[in-house]
């Protein structure tokens, strides 16, 4: 099954997470450097898939996941993000754990799994 958020752009989102973690008192650059952490882009790279508008599927698709990924545990609306079966929306999941805890304040340490 595919969902709708696989042929989303990420850049269409990718205002809603700045403006989530902004609102907490974190920054733009926090947030790249944890995109960065999970999807091992950096900065022009991402800044490319934005202005690209590409979709999340061919986003984590050209990613090399951080091979710490499996420390990201918990829930995201409701849904245990390693529990996901979908390795797709796992991923989709994963960012959106990271983006959760830094707007909760977590340190960047921690956030990172470091």
């Amino acid at each position: 099954m595919s969902h709708r958020v696989f042929t989303t752009s990420v850049a269409s989102v990718y205002p809603h997470y700045v403006t989530k973690v902004e609102r907490k008192g974190r920054t733009r650059a926090e947030l790249d450097e944890v995109i960065t952490w999970l999807t091992g882009y950096d900065e022009p790279t991402l800044r490319s898939h934005l202005d690209a508008g590409t979709t999340f599927e061919d986003f984590f698709a050209g990613a090399d996941l951080n091979p710490h990924v499996s420390l990201i545990t918990g829930s995201v609306c409701g849904v245990r993000v390693q529990e996901v079966e979908d390795p797709l929306m796992r991923r989709i999941r994963y960012l959106d754990k990271l983006v959760d805890e830094l707007a909760k304040g977590r340190p960047m340490e921690k956030v990172l799994r470091s």
